[in-house]
């Protein structure tokens, strides 16, 4: 049996997450996550949100890790990942997807590669649809701190397309528009967008 991984940064920030999820998404039925990951946020978020289908997906390298995870979760609101590879899919998963949730992928992605991510759900996304992005993020051209100022220039050593600006993901999320930025703990943001 895999052992499950386990992100430090998910267990921390998972109860924040949840409060502002359990409260934009009260009236939405069916819900894509876009880089499941380790699986820990399905895990915790599903049993929770038991109104939502939640779909999980992800690289297929990562899919037994989410279904590791998924093991120990003992509702049926939530589902196996979909292969989702950002840039080289272009097929939506599923129909009646009224909500998407990220989070922690948007600065892993090349620029191009989030662009098409956000215009993926901007034009997949029903009309008031929902769309919760989570993560670090620039203001103008402006980190929100020296520690994501000094993330960035270690994303950029990894090869990740680094910190994007909030305002250059306005302008791919068309016609998306930016409801709510939610300022949450260790300097990242959640972002919630509706069509």
């Amino acid at each position: 049996m895999l052992e499950k991984p386990f992100s430090q940064s998910c267990e921390n920030n998972k109860q924040p997450i949840l409060d502002i999820l359990s409260r934009v998404l009260v009236d939405k039925t069916t819900l894509l996550e876009i880089g499941s990951g380790t699986g820990q946020h399905a895990a915790h978020f599903a049993p929770r949100l038991t109104h939502l289908q939640w779909h999980t997906s992800d690289m297929p390298d990562k899919h037994l890790a989410i279904a590791a995870w998924l093991e120990d979760v003992d509702v049926d609101n939530v589902h196996q990942p979909f292969s989702l590879t950002i840039g080289a899919s272009s097929t939506w998963p599923l129909a009646n997807i009224d909500a998407v949730f990220t989070a922690n992928t948007t600065h892993i992605m090349q620029p191009l590669e989030t662009q098409f991510m956000m215009q993926l759900v901007a034009d997949n996304l029903p009309v008031g649809g929902v769309f919760c992005q989570y993560g670090p993020y620039k203001f103008q051209g402006q980190y929100s701190s020296e520690s994501n100022k000094a993330f960035d220039q270690h994303l950029a050593q990894q090869g990740c397309g680094g910190i994007r600006d909030i305002n250059e993901l306005t302008l791919w999320a068309k016609p998306l528009f930016l409801l709510e930025t939610v300022v949450m703990p260790a300097n990242n943001f959640m972002l919630v967008w509706q069509k």
